[in-house]
């Protein structure tokens, strides 16, 4: 592993960077039936036995819909100038559409006046995974009238908040949620097809467009982004046939959405699956619909992918070698530590040209934290902090414009289908009493970010 060039240090950065913690509404709130919400699909999603670890459910999750003041207070407390939280969808509009929730309103306008009330600027995030189950019930992002829905979702909230609310996500890692829930079966909704996999795919690049472009005139001054998952691709051997898997994967996982924001279209390479999802969904027809000249992108980034050719594996005929076989380092998840492929996988995108400036909305790690007379000593995290902001040092420091970085993430909370078992915070959660304990990893960041700037 490359041996940092440059130790990070907050003043390094500069005054004007956004230091951030990242939450999401799904795994954060609770209160999912509370004051008039509607049901998402994680809450539907939950009920079907063996889809996430422990037969967990984010119903209750860190009860930050009652505890928003206390949470917010910590993230100031860690010395932190950025929150980014999402909102609800079925909290604003319990059926997805038609009439709003006057208390979910109120709720987003409270979390927001108290984020400016302490300094600290909110990053709102309008889809994070938590799509209205009435919505789903009409084909979630396969329906044909999603982006009409969503359209009309990012108007509303662009109008509701925008006089407040001046930075703005508009999806959150889309080729996770349409692969996950609608490929693979193992994120809500839950669905196997590859029909509905190109048809959200389809969807979800018109709406990041389409979000950005109505925010860009519904929002005076606004600073508009939009979120993506990105990982290095390194083949595991320099066979042709694992180069050419590891170059199919890259992809999906990583050019997929960005290309046919910034004016490429769908890549193009001789990759069968590509030409069928543009058939299925007569993409020729759309591409300048899918561009938006956003104010930045986010980078969300956690590890690298190793892949071999897999001829057992389907259309894309690639398989991940997993860390653990590899003896490398890795997190609780099994996830790679790797600081270098950090770094790489920025100045890959930044090479693309047409980014104005990079935001890493989210990075981070999970551990198995061990609470000892209420300490937790969680030193791996602090490390993988320091690691990688290392290695976002260097990429400034080789050119690329990067405006701020947000930790996964505040405090432990629901992670998807790994229920409650995966702790990523900075903040310790005990989910039968709620109890907030810092780890020791969120006071370095309060250490970081506090020490005299020079």
């Amino acid at each position: 592993m490359h041996k940092a060039q440059y130790t990070a240090n907050a003043a390094s950065f500069g005054k004007d960077f956004w230091w951030g913690v990242a939450t999401a509404a799904a795994q954060n709130e609770g209160a999912h039936t509370a004051d008039g919400r509607g049901l998402s699909i994680w809450d539907v999603f939950a009920r079907r036995q063996g889809k996430i670890k422990g037969g967990a459910k984010p119903y209750d999750a860190c009860h930050f819909y009652y505890r928003y003041k206390e949470d917010l207070m910590l993230a100031k407390a860690l010395g932190f100038n950025t929150f980014r939280l999402s909102f609800s969808w079925s909290r604003l509009f319990p059926m997805g559409k038609g009439k709003p929730n006057k208390a979910g309103l109120a709720f987003y306008h409270q979390v927001i006046d108290e984020c400016l009330k302490l300094g600290l600027v909110p990053f709102v995030t309008l889809y994070h995974w938590d799509l209205p189950q009435a919505l789903e019930k009409e084909g979630g992002w396969a329906a044909f009238h999603i982006n009409e829905w969503f359209n009309h979702y990012v108007r509303f909230c662009a109008k509701e908040y925008g006089s407040k609310v001046k930075h703005w996500i508009v999806l959150n890692e889309p080729f996770g949620f349409t692969s996950l829930g609608y490929l693979l079966g193992r994120h809500a909704p839950g669905k196997k097809s590859l029909p509905a996999f190109f048809s959200a795919v389809h969807h979800a690049v018109l709406a990041q467009a389409d979000g950005g472009n109505i925010l860009r005139t519904e929002v005076h001054k606004g600073h508009i982004g939009t979120s993506f998952s990105c990982s290095a691709i390194v083949p595991y051997t320099q066979k042709p046939e694992d180069v050419a898997a590891a170059n199919r994967a890259d992809i999906l996982f990583n050019r997929l959405f960005i290309e046919p924001l910034l004016g490429k279209g769908y890549p193009k390479d001789n990759f069968p699956l590509l030409e069928k999802l543009e058939i299925h969904n007569q993409a020729w027809k759309y591409e300048k619909r899918m561009q938006c000249k956003m104010d930045f992108i986010g980078l969300q980034n956690y590890f690298p992918l190793t892949i071999r050719h897999n001829a057992f594996i389907p259309l894309v005929q690639a398989s991940e070698v997993k860390a653990i076989t590899r003896k490398v380092p890795h997190t609780a998840m099994g996830w790679e530590i790797n600081p270098d492929s950090f770094h790489h996988i920025i100045k890959r995108f930044w090479k693309y040209g047409g980014i104005k400036e990079i935001i890493i909305t989210e990075n981070g790690a999970a551990f198995k934290d061990k609470v000892e007379h209420g300490v937790i000593n969680d030193t791996a995290r602090t490390a993988y902090f320091s690691d990688h902001l290392d290695a976002l040092l260097r990429a400034r420091h080789e050119g690329v414009k990067i405006s701020g970085y947000m930790a996964w993430t505040l405090m432990d909370n629901f992670e998807w289908a790994e229920g409650y078992a995966a702790r990523f915070g900075l903040v310790h959660v005990d989910f039968k009493t709620q109890l907030r304990t810092i780890k020791n990893s969120g006071y370095w960041w309060r250490d970081f970010l506090t020490e005299k700037q020079v």
